[in-house]
């Protein structure tokens, strides 16, 4: 019962990292020649970015914590 239940949170841990992954900005998002002018005018969305980067760092910690869990239980 137990290895059922974590493998449930795993499985949501490692959606949640792909998600955050992929919702981040990447690094050349600013060169494009439109996206630059409309950050000139709306500005850039660092907070956002911070943010999704600190949880990025959590769930790939909660990541591997779960994996060497599983890996010592089964």
């Amino acid at each position: 019962m137990l290895i059922k239940v974590l493998t449930a949170l795993y499985v949501l841990v490692c959606l949640g990292l792909i998600v955050t992954v992929l919702l981040q900005s990447g690094r050349s998002a600013s060169l494009g020649v439109i996206e630059g002018g409309a950050q000139s005018l709306f500005g850039k969305k660092k907070g956002l970015d911070e943010k999704l980067g600190q949880v990025t760092t959590y769930l790939a910690i909660v990541f591997m914590l779960f994996t060497i869990v599983l890996t010592i239980i089964r």
